[in-house]
């Protein structure tokens, strides 16, 4: 699947135009729903209330997860050393990842999707997989068993999340913990210090499983993970806004397009979707919509 196969000179012009408007679109609209959720939990403590919260705030983490992603291509901003900052301080860094680190394990996924070499391969190679299997791995996630290794990775070296890096010095395990108190902080100056709880503990739970749910979405049990071609190993989701609020924000169930061409910017690739559609370019390529009907295809 060549890209100029179905793309011309400008549409490709067209598709990979960064905004950095549309970049601060994305992270402030972050940020503006983890504060709204911060302050109605923090200011009205219902239990109803927390529980709702607790997906709506691992949906938002994810979203951070995935503005990282799009900075550590460089396709998020258009002025390139905000890639840098606004990608590692205001996305990476709150969710325990450093963005320098995850770009380059990230980068490699991409050159070796595909191929035996993929070195996200042990996210998704096994799948299908059985009920009992599948409710191992969701108690291992809701219960923090997950979480909990990831954090003793940190702390034990690894660069941050799913970048499968050691440190090469403490700076990003110091930036991580620097991010998290200064957060403390400011909710402690709001009377409602207590919320970091709910933000951690959304972290190693809730945000877990999400972002498990990508992975198996993006490349599980697709119809074949060894080929080259993107339509063969890689997986889009046409989901409703209320899955893409929690396991899809900011256009990451679009990620056929994305391994299509890595260029286009997260908010491009809709309109790039609607044109490869247009193109015939997906006429055989199984169709999902929804994550329901994803879990039902990978879960025997």
């Amino acid at each position: 699947m060549k890209v100029t196969d179905y793309l011309s000179r400008e549409d490709i012009a067209r598709f990979t135009a960064k905004s950095d408007l549309q970049a601060w679109r994305l992270v402030l609209g972050n940020w503006l729903g983890i504060v709204t959720i911060f302050a109605l939990v923090g200011w009205y403590p219902h239990p109803l209330l927390i529980l709702l919260a607790v997906p709506l705030l691992a949906g938002r983490q994810l979203g951070l997860a995935v503005l990282t992603h799009e900075a550590g291509h460089r396709t998020l901003f258009r002025t390139p050393w905000l890639n840098d900052v606004a990608g590692q301080w205001l996305c990476a860094l709150p969710v325990f990842n450093d963005m320098p680190s995850y770009a380059r394990g990230h980068l490699r996924h991409h050159r070796l999707a595909g191929t035996l070499e993929d070195p996200d391969l042990p996210n998704y190679a096994s799948y299908p997989v059985s009920r009992a299997s599948f409710r191992r791995k969701l108690l291992r996630d809701l219960s923090g068993r997950t979480g909990v290794k990831l954090l003793a990775a940190i702390l034990r070296g690894a660069a941050g999340i799913t970048s499968g890096e050691k440190r090469a010095s403490a700076r990003p395990f110091v930036s991580q913990l620097l991010v998290q108190v200064l957060l403390f902080l400011v909710l402690m100056a709001f009377g409602i210090g207590w919320v970091y709880l709910l933000w951690l503990g959304t972290f190693l739970t809730a945000y877990m499983l999400v972002i498990r749910l990508r992975q198996i979405a993006e490349h599980a049990a697709v119809p074949d993970l060894y080929h080259p071609d993107p339509r063969y190993n890689t997986r889009t989701v046409d989901a409703p806004w209320w899955q893409r609020l929690v396991l899809a924000p900011n256009g990451v169930n679009y990620h056929l397009e994305h391994h299509f061409m890595a260029s286009v910017p997260c908010y491009r690739l809709a309109a790039l979707r609607r044109h490869l559609r247009g193109c015939n370019a997906l006429a055989n390529v199984p169709a999902f919509d929804g994550y329901g009907a994803v879990l039902g295809h990978v879960v025997a």
